[in-house]
Formats: C-alpha cells, sequence, structure tokens
C-alpha cells in the first residue's frame, strides 16, 4: 500500500532541520516508524527478532556502536534499550550540535529515572496520533483549522460534507489504524482495534516495566473509561464501576494501572480549562476521560456499527472522542493543546484549543442540527463572561476567544449570524 502522508510529516521535517534529534512517541500502530522511515537514512530495529539479543548486549556494553550509520538514523523503539537516550544525546554533543542526526520512536514513555539527562536541546519530542479523518482520506479538508485561526472571517458558508451519520459511526468504529485502511470496509477492518486492545491488556501493560497485571481488570478499567468516555466521571465512581466488573480493585491497583495506560498512550484524558472568569470554587477541575481513539472505546465495548446506529446518544460521545483526536493531529504544527470548561452552572465548552502563540478557540461538539443551537449559547455566554472578566479587571485582562466553533457530524458549514461557525467534522484538515 502506497504510503499516505500524515501531519506530523511537516512536523518531523521541521524539527530535524534544527534539532540534533527527534523523538517521536504515540501508540502501538499509529504509523510512527513508517513515518520515520520516510526520512531515515538508516534504521535500527531493537525488535528485530534476528538480532534483538544482540542490539541489546551492544546497547548495554557500548550503546555508540548502535549509533553508526548514514544520518537521519532511525531507532525504533529505542525504550527497549533506554542507556541508547544518552548515548544519542551525548553523540550529539560530540557532533557539534549538527541537527537531523536521529529520530527516535517509541511507544510508551520510559521511567525518567532510567536515563541520566532530560535531553532538553538535543533531542526534541513530537507527538503522533492514529490518523485523522483528513489523513485517512475522508474529510475533504476543504477548511483549514490554521487558516480560520489566521483569518476568523474566512468564507465556509456552503462547504458540504461527504460523510454523513452512518459514515462516521463506521470510521469510529474502524479507527486511525493505518493497518485498518488496507482493508476497506471489511469486517477485518474492525477488528484491529479489538486486536490492538488485546495486546494492549495481555502484553504491553506487563512489558511496560515488567509488572505482572491482570489482562480481565486491565480490560475492566478501559471498559469503565469507555462508558464513561467524554464525561467528567469521578475517580471514585470509576473505581466503584470496575469493582462492578471485576473484583478487588484497590484505589492503589486501578492508579497503578491508569497509570501504565497512560505511559502507553492509552488512555488521554482531557484537563480542564481554569481562567479566572467566577470564583476559582466554581470551576470543575477533574479530567474529562479520554481515550487516544474512539475505535477503543467500541472494541472494549463490543459496539458495532450496526448498533450505534440505533444508538446516537452513545455515538455522541464516539464522536468527540474522535473529533478530539483530530483536532490533536491538525493542531500539531501550532503546538496545539485541547483542554475543556465546566462549571457548576453547567456553562460548558467542550473543548478549549490553545495554540501556542495564546490564540484559542471555544467549540462544541454536536452530533445533530437541533443542538447547534444549545451550543453556540453556551460559547457566547463563556465569551460574554472574559469580556465581563475584563471591564471589571484593570491589570490582569483575559484574550477574548479567536474562534467559536461548533463541529458537527452533520453536511453543511456555515457562520450563524452571531459569529459561531459551525463545521463538519469531515471537512476539517490542518
Amino acid at each position: 500500500m502506497k504510503y499516505l502522508p500524515r501531519i506530523a510529516d511537516i512536523e518531523l521535517r521541521s524539527r530535524l532541520s534544527y534539532m540534533g534529534a527527534v523523538l517521536i512517541e504515540g501508540p502501538k500502530w499509529c504509523g510512527k516508524t513508517t513515518t520515520a522511515e520516510q526520512q531515515a537514512k538508516s534504521i535500527l530495529k531493537l525488535q528485530n527478532p534476528d538480532m534483538r539479543e544482540a542490539y541489546l548486549v551492544t546497547a548495554k556494553t557500548k550503546p555508540s556502536n548502535l549509533l553508526k550509520g548514514a544520518t537521519p538514523r532511525l531507532i525504533d523503539e529505542w525504550q527497549d534499550a533506554p542507556m541508547l537516550w544518552d548515548a544519542v544525546r551525548t553523540l550529539v554533543d560530540e557532533r557539534g550540535g549538527i541537527p537531523g542526526q536521529f529520530i527516535l520512536t517509541g511507544s510508551n514513555s520510559v521511567n525518567d529515572k532510567l536515563i541520566l539527562h532530560s535531553g532538553t536541546g538535543r533531542i526534541s519530542r513530537m507527538k503522533m496520533y492514529p490518523m485523522s479523518l483528513y489523513e485517512s482520506g475522508e474529510s475533504s479538508g476543504e477548511i483549514s483549522l490554521k487558516e480560520l485561526f489566521d483569518n476568523p472571517d474566512i468564507e465556509i458558508d456552503g462547504v458540504v460534507s461527504d460523510m454523513g451519520i452512518n459514515d462516521l459511526i463506521r470510521s469510529a468504529c474502524r479507527g486511525g489504524w493505518p493497518a485498518s485502511l488496507k482493508l476497506g470496509n471489511s469486517v477485518e477492518a474492525l477488528r484491529i482495534a479489538k486486536d490492538y486492545l488485546a495486546g494492549v491488556v495481555e502484553s504491553d501493560l506487563i512489558n511496560i516495566d515488567g509488572i505482572r497485571r491482570d489482562a480481565s481488570l486491565a480490560r475492566a478499567i478501559i471498559r469503565t473509561y469507555s462508558r464513561n468516555l467524554s464525561t467528567l466521571a469521578k475517580r471514585s465512581n470509576l473505581v466503584k464501576d470496575v469493582n462492578a466488573l471485576n473484583e478487588g480493585c484497590s484505589d492503589r491497583t486501578f492508579d497503578d494501572y491508569v497509570k501504565a495506560l497512560i505511559r502507553l498512550f492509552v488512555i488521554q484524558d482531557i484537563p480542564a480549562w481554569s481562567p479566572a472568569v467566577r470564583s476559582a470554587t466554581v470551576i470543575r477541575r477533574s479530567p474529562k476521560r479520554g481515550l487516544v481513539d474512539p475505535s477503543i472505546a467500541v472494541a472494549s465495548l463490543g459496539l458495532s456499527p450496526q448498533s450505534l446506529e440505533m444508538d446516537l446518544k452513545t455515538f455522541g460521545f464516539i464522536f468527540e472522542c474522535m473529533a478530539i483526536r483530530d483536532l490533536k493531529a491538525y493542531t500539531q504544527s501550532l503546538y496545539g493543546e485541547i483542554s475543556y470548561y465546566h462549571d457548576r452552572y453547567d456553562l460548558e465548552a467542550d473543548a478549549v484549543l490553545h495554540l501556542d502563540d495564546g490564540r484559542y478557540a471555544l467549540i462544541e461538539f454536536k452530533l445533530g442540527s437541533s443542538e447547534i443551537e444549545e451550543g453556540a449559547m453556551h460559547l457566547m455566554e463563556i465569551r460574554d463572561l472574559v469580556r465581563k472578566h475584563n471591564q471589571k479587571e484593570e491589570q490582569i485582562k483575559l484574550r477574548e476567544p479567536d474562534l467559536l466553533l461548533v463541529i458537527t457530524g452533520g453536511l453543511i458549514a456555515y457562520t450563524r449570524p452571531d459569529g459561531v461557525k459551525v463545521i463538519p467534522l469531515a471537512c476539517l484538515k490542518d
């Protein structure tokens, strides 16, 4: 199958132009190695079964031997030999900081105690995600998020999505795993996420740090996360839910499993945005429950495209997860970060998309047109809160939102008279 360009391609090329080494982190099967191979001139695959033992012995005795080769040299799954991190950092220094020396890929984060130096100034970190709808060729990409931020008045009226609700459901069930695209619309394409989930709970959770964990408990925790996807479910309620599925999960055990799943880039909670627009006591601070790809929730809950077509309420939460995955991918080069806003008065923004230059968008996710009015009102109320705060505060003023967006599963994009932009998810790109 021909390589499908990724949004990460441009970011990787940029980072290699000014930094000695680049680390690409993200979940297994999201395409890190394939993307890195497009720009690497030589490759070391630590998980090559024919050479693995020899590589690991060399890494322990003289790691610099493994770094010889044309640059950029790709060190795939570097976390299997953590000492290579410091070897890369040292060699970058010895070569005078020449950019573009190494690319490292890893599908789990490494305990900082295993490395001597953070790599700051030598190794740049970037993230990859499963494929967005634009990368998989399903979003038309007629509306660019970057262009929207640069020119909020850009004309979007009448842009039409090619994906209806049922198309979005199938894409969410399949997920953004590159391997699934090779299988088209077959039943087998939907099994990729199930195989990914099995690999995580039966193998990766042990290999990450050598601690033996119970696969059935891991499944119960991921299932609980899936049942509470895109909600503000409290940790205590999650533990209670897990124990209803699998007895004997203490708070400590729950935290250990969740921490490991975060290191594997499976769980990706969304933090709260807490602007000082009201008393700090009324802003909810607990994380919104999230997964790196909506297909994990589908696989964990035993759902199917057919069952979700009959249960659009459940799909609404899964749709939000898919939209957040895509927004993270589309704003990689802008160093985008996602949070959410929700206060005790139930005023909310499903997402707040922050760029590193201070610009931000308030976003609501709505499947159907009947919910758009409510979502738009929420966004304008939060904008008004910011304005009222700025009128009262003479010194500490907050930036007003640069964009108010309702991202939908609908078909047509348009700008409302109040300035809120309504955009189908399948029209977006970076």
